[in-house]
């Protein structure tokens, strides 16, 4: 009987997968060939492959999936969450050879190929997320074809890290644009856009998704690119600005951090992921990298305020630090809590309409639990508007 990895190795080209702390894992290539660079990290997701590879949050990462098959049901372009995939490379156990499902128009490997992505199969992908647990995320190249292990690592260790590097200036779009979709379904295509109230959606690296959860909450969106001034954002009147998800470390986005600090009490205000971290700096707070960051879409999360536990969609290597926020004399509370290592995953202004969470209420892949958060964005607009029509403003 033919083993797997005699079907590997007589079907795709040699690879290899260098940390930058030498260690190695060989497998085989597929998707496109070459030499890819990024940090590696670890995503525990069962499904949604093809919106984690399209998650401009991912870029400049290699992205390790920890089920055992990655593939099956192809790619469609219903379920990007950008034009295109923005990882560094792509990692599995194994890559599916069968696409087998009604709404696929491409399989994985001819995709990644398309676009340039390389990836690497039939490698120990439980050994490999072990040791990243173990010794933290870190640089690491991807080469396919006629590679040495010591020359990948040398380009690993010359990458460097993540920290200090602004990567939202790579993904945010060039000039602003409407989104005019509502929520997606599989059978009946985008609903219609909402239009009760405007909101001005900062895009650091936003998920296509998010969009249409706030236009199916009765929101026209304006998306605006990275580095909108204050002033240019005021001018439009919106009723809430929306601070999006993003890659890398949010520290060097000192001009985004600069522009909610401008807004901050003028406008609600509500944040996810890399926006939840640039509204906690903009507070006079400070983040720092965790060791090997959350990857997935089952992390429970705990609610302070009802002691719910929400499982929660999460993607991020950076997280706030609450002592910062008290030191700097914000009056701002924790609203919600990782339960695996006690991170912050949500806070909100006492006195000022903003609000954020690190985690993804509109899931795409992951559990739907937080979905709440947007109705609450739409009550603090409630609120907001009500209050200056009744001051006559």
């Amino acid at each position: 009987m033919t083993s797997l990895s005699q079907i590997l190795k007589n079907n795709r080209p040699r690879a290899v997968l260098a940390l930058a702390d030498g260690t190695l894992f060989k497998g085989w290539g597929f998707g496109a060939r070459g030499i890819t660079v990024g940090e590696v990290v670890f995503n525990t997701c069962m499904t949604g492959y093809q919106e984690i590879l399209t998650d401009p949050s991912y870029h400049c990462q290699i992205v390790v999936m920890t089920p055992v098959q990655i593939g099956n049901t192809g790619v469609n372009p219903s379920d990007e969450e950008s034009g295109k995939p923005w990882v560094s490379g792509f990692v599995v156990k194994e890559s599916s050879r069968v696409t087998s499902n009604w709404r696929a128009l491409e399989g994985m490997d001819d995709y990644l190929e398309r676009h340039g992505i390389t990836g690497i199969e039939g490698i120990d992908t439980r050994a490999l997320t072990r040791h990243i647990r173990d010794k933290g995320a870190q640089a690491g190249v991807i080469g396919v074809g006629d590679v040495t292990g010591d020359e990948l690592v040398e380009i690993a260790r010359a990458w460097g890290s993540m920290e200090g590097k602004d990567l939202v200036c790579e993904v945010t779009p060039p000039e602003e644009y409407a989104w005019n979709e509502g929520p997606y379904h599989p059978l009946s295509g985008t609903g219609p856009a909402g239009d009760r109230f405007h909101v001005v959606a900062m895009d650091y690296g936003i998920k296509r998704n998010i969009l249409r959860e706030l236009s199916g909450v009765g929101c026209r969106v304006t998306v605006v690119p990275a580095g909108t001034t204050a002033g240019r954002i005021l001018e439009r009147k919106p009723d809430g600005v929306f601070l999006s998800n993003g890659p890398g470390d949010p520290e060097p986005v000192e001009y985004a951090v600069s522009t909610v600090r401008e807004i901050l009490g003028k406008v609600p205000i509500f944040g996810i992921c890399l926006g939840h971290q640039i509204l906690g700096l903009s507070l006079g707070g400070k983040t720092f990298k965790l060791k090997f960051g959350h990857h997935g879409g089952n992390h429970p999360v705990k609610n302070v305020s009802t002691g719910r536990v929400e499982i929660t969609s999460q993607n991020h290597g950076f997280v706030v630090d609450p002592d910062s926020l008290l030191k700097a004399g914000q009056r701002v509370e924790v609203t919600h809590v990782n339960l695996n290592d006690g991170t912050v995953e949500g806070i909100r202004h006492l006195e000022m309409p903003a609000f954020s969470v690190q985690y993804h209420p509109e899931a795409s892949p992951g559990p739907h639990d937080a979905h709440y958060l947007f109705h609450h964005f739409v009550e603090m607009m409630e609120k907001n508007r009500a209050k200056y029509l009744g001051s006559g403003v």
